[in-house]
């Protein structure tokens, strides 16, 4: 496998972060080329359980070089306590296996605020954000308005940006939303906690990846969320604030000449979706409760229970379409072993008419979804390894979404250790 990116084909939480550690033995590079510290990978290895939010998923393989690009909402509070925590179950972190690009721009504590003051304003009409600052930083990084990591090596010009940069946002926090303003101080001390402390890893990673790739080394891409919140593709306004596509990866990457060889698109065995917005194969009640309890579908970052559905063929063929994949890993197959009866959305009704087609944005709350059901295995799958000795009805039910999508499955995750894993 040469250059790959991994990426989310519905609303995330698909399990990428499993598919990269598995990959990594493959990779020199792991590349983070867009989205922050809202992620949340869960990675199961010999090392451990890990959430990471920030670190490349790759972190946890030795010998991988991680990266993370300028397209990331760059977070130094967030990433030096995940540094922290990694580090104390024995994962070295140096400025060898982690690099950020001196072009990220850094995610100001002014930006978490601002996140939590517009939710509370909204109230009930909110977007479900997980307050960690990600639209307030994007809406700054494209008015130009943010700081450049590498200006952290430039303290007098750092002292001035910083300053213009509170004056504009204290108009924002006090006129808008009556809140307190920032000081000079206050953000001294973020420079010397936070910031200083990052200072060793920042470097021309634009270089590094050329260099690398000069050199014959294999580069993977880590995608954070999933085709259905991509900014541009998603259900708007119900996205994230950045592009989730892996036609962004060479530009949040830093290396915008890279060719990206194959795209492998993560999808749940079943839908899930954390946050608000439109849901169409959304589960309720009893049955729903149950499949996030054999799944426990709780956010990595927020544990917030995660809405559950049946897997969507609609909304997983559009996301394909996004994402340009080449091939698709299926993962928690295992968790729907308890089902007499598996639940598949295949079509929508959208105004009475049944459709193949995922609709415009402000069209899905009128989409009804078309539900077939497929038998159940019945028996657990988990230490199943090889194609052939997965149950006939698991088999059955991997084939008709692979047709069903148009994209070949080239990996069946049965668990969510780095070895639960078939490959095709």
């Amino acid at each position: 496998m040469n250059n790959c990116a991994v990426v989310g084909i519905n609303w995330g939480d698909e399990g990428k972060g499993r598919m990269v550690d598995l990959l990594t033995e493959s990779f020199d590079i792991v590349v983070r080329y867009q989205g922050g510290g809202n992620a949340g990978h869960t990675v199961i290895n010999d090392k451990g359980k890990f959430a990471l939010h920030l670190l490349p998923s790759g972190i946890l393989r030795d010998g991988v070089v991680n990266i993370l690009g300028n397209g990331v909402a760059m977070d130094p509070q967030n990433l030096l306590t995940e540094i922290a925590q990694v580090e104390e179950k024995g994962v070295k972190i140096t400025p060898d296996n982690l690099k950020i690009s001196d072009r990220a721009s850094l995610l100001m504590p002014w930006h978490r605020d601002l996140d939590e003051l517009e939710e509370m304003r909204l109230k009930d009409k909110k977007f479900g954000s997980t307050k960690q600052g990600i639209a307030p930083f994007y809406s700054d990084k494209y008015q130009k308005k943010t700081i450049l990591a590498g200006e952290l090596f430039y303290p007098e010009r750092l002292k001035e940006h910083l300053k213009d940069l509170m004056e504009w946002k204290n108009l924002i926090l006090t006129k808008v939303y009556n809140a307190k303003p920032y000081t000079e101080e206050m953000l001294d001390a973020w420079v010397k906690d936070y910031c200083e402390k990052i200072k060793p890893f920042v470097c021309d990673t634009g270089s590094f990846l050329k260099n690398a790739s000069k050199a014959g080394k294999k580069i993977l891409f880590e995608a954070q969320l999933g085709s259905l919140r991509d900014l541009d593709y998603g259900i708007h306004p119900y996205t994230t604030s950045s592009n989730t596509s892996a036609a962004y990866a060479p530009i949040g990457s830093g290396f915008p000449g890279v060719k990206i060889d194959e795209v492998l698109g993560v999808v749940k065995a079943y839908s899930t979706c954390v946050g608000e917005g439109p849901f169409v194969s959304e589960m309720f009640g009893e049955e729903a409760d149950k499949l996030r309890e054999e799944g426990a579908e709780y956010g990595a970052k927020t544990g917030r229970p995660r809405r559950v559905g049946a897997l969507d063929i609609v909304a997983t063929r559009y996301g394909i379409e996004v994402q340009a994949a080449t091939g698709i890993a299926i993962t928690k197959l295992d968790v729907l072993s308890y089902m007499d009866k598996i639940p598949v959305c295949v079509k929508y009704e959208v105004n009475g008419k049944e459709t193949d087609d995922f609709p415009f944005p402000a069209a899905l709350d009128d989409a009804k979804p078309v539900i077939k059901y497929f038998d159940g295995w019945k028996c657990d799958i988990s230490k199943i390894t090889k194609w052939d000795d997965l149950p006939k009805e698991a088999k059955e039910y991997i084939n008709f979404i692979e047709k069903e999508v148009g994209c070949p499955v080239t990996y069946v995750s049965v668990g969510a250790e780095r070895d639960a894993i078939i490959i095709r």
